[in-house]
């Protein structure tokens, strides 16, 4: 990969209880400016029975960020691209590893003992699927995110070769890929950036035939900050518009726009969403594709039902 540094010091681990010393899935972590927060989330990830290869991609950090995790975990491959990658920083790190499944994790999310090699069953036993969408726990105390519960109850039903139920959304922090999957739709967009940009991966995934399903025995836990996230909402309503312009039909599209346009008379994150939608649509415009018939069916059988 042109430009990038990478650091890589020591053995891989591998993955207990396999008869072989090759490890079947690895973590990916983004992170950016969150030194204290990633050294964490590598201690909890470095404790995991499963000893699965890490690799952190460090989106620009300036707080030392690459530094620290040298020290601390000289096993990490470190991956610096020298920009912010955003979410497409994970496709960057996924496209360096050679493992056939990868499971994400943020600066502030891991996953549970065993939820990697349960997750590494599934896909093992089921060769259509392309993504794992997990159980995740917030906080300290572990409380159910109330996206387990849409997941579960997911009105797409559950296809005969899937071992749970199919869904068009997930948490990038608790979701494991089948790799090949992964970069063959190309990974998380990189005009998305982070927030609510999962859903175009799954409509992609679904459009190439992989099936996206709900695992509730495979656990992520996330741990976020209790504080607001600034930019956030403006973020989700961007990409939401901007997700309808790259794959929906041109009526949705035009819809989601003037629905946006509506809420900004009023509403500042709205117009602030709709503004930075518009800076970004004629790139859209140039990667516009129409997912097939079949998809847009499901993800308006989503819309009725919410």
């Amino acid at each position: 990969m042109s430009g990038e540094a990478a650091h890589r010091t020591g053995p891989r681990p591998v993955a207990s209880g396999r008869p072989t010393d090759r490890p079947r899935t690895a973590v990916v972590v983004i992170t950016r400016n969150r030194r204290a927060s990633l050294l964490r989330t590598l201690d909890r990830l470095a404790a995991l029975p499963e000893r699965p290869p890490v690799t952190v991609v460090d989106n620009g950090s300036t707080d030392g960020t690459a530094e620290a995790v040298r020290a601390r975990h000289p096993g990490v491959h470190l991956l610096t691209p020298g920009r912010n990658l955003a979410a497409a920083g994970r496709t960057y790190g996924a496209a360096a590893l050679d493992t056939p499944y990868v499971a994400f994790s943020d600066d502030d999310s891991w996953w549970e003992p065993g939820a990697l090699d349960r997750a590494a069953d599934v896909l093992d036993s089921h060769p259509r699927l392309g993504l794992v969408a997990a159980t995740t726990l917030v906080g300290p105390n572990a409380q159910p995110d109330p996206l387990n519960a849409e997941l579960r109850d997911s009105p797409l039903g559950q296809e005969p070769d899937l071992p749970g139920r199919s869904v068009l959304g997930f948490l990038a922090c608790a979701a494991v890929v089948r790799r090949k999957a992964f970069l063959e739709v190309g990974g998380f967009h990189p005009l998305l950036g982070v927030g609510g940009e999962e859903q175009l991966l799954a409509i992609d995934l679904d459009a190439h035939g992989w099936g996206v399903a709900h695992c509730p025995g495979v656990v992520a836990r996330h741990d976020p900050d209790a504080g607001p996230r600034p930019g956030r909402p403006v973020r989700m309503r961007r990409n939401e518009l901007l997700t309808a312009w790259l794959r929906r039909p041109l009526r949705q599209a035009l819809a989601r726009s003037v629905r946006l346009a509506l809420d900004s008379r009023d509403d500042p994150q709205a117009r602030l969403a709709l503004a930075q939608a518009a800076r970004r649509l004629p790139a859209a415009l140039a990667r516009r594709r129409r997912t097939p018939p079949r998809v847009e069916r499901r993800l308006r059988l989503l819309e009725r039902s919410s």
